[in-house]
């Protein structure tokens, strides 16, 4: 899926789609993509979520990231983030792994 001019619309009118790899229960709704250099989605944690067995994440490009429902616990800083809550990182950047007791619904922009 390409960039799309859209208007208003919940995000659950985009395709649910699990992310393949070591943890279940992770799922995303790509809202837009662009090629390799963007990508707009919503990150959804199924309550009981541990990115564990994934490690510590570093990436190559920026990752904004807004919580709108539920929360993750970084479990290298020990500390829970939470409804409302954003982040911006820098290519480079360490964080995770996560978990999430009950769930959490994240909106993220990623960008070289």
């Amino acid at each position: 899926m390409g960039r799309q001019e859209l208007e208003f619309t919940t995000y659950e009118a985009f395709p649910r789609k699990q992310i393949e790899g070591k943890v279940k229960g992770l799922w995303e709704r790509i809202l837009s993509k662009d090629s390799e250099r963007e990508l707009v989605r919503v990150l959804e944690f199924e309550p009981g979520v541990d990115t564990s067995p994934n490690g510590i994440q570093y990436h190559e490009y920026w990752e904004h990231i807004y919580i709108i429902e539920g929360s993750v616990i970084d479990l290298t800083l020990r500390k829970e983030f939470t409804k409302g809550m954003a982040a911006s990182r820098p290519p480079g950047m360490p964080h995770g792994p996560w978990k999430s007791p009950n769930g959490c619904i994240m909106f993220e922009v990623r960008h070289k």
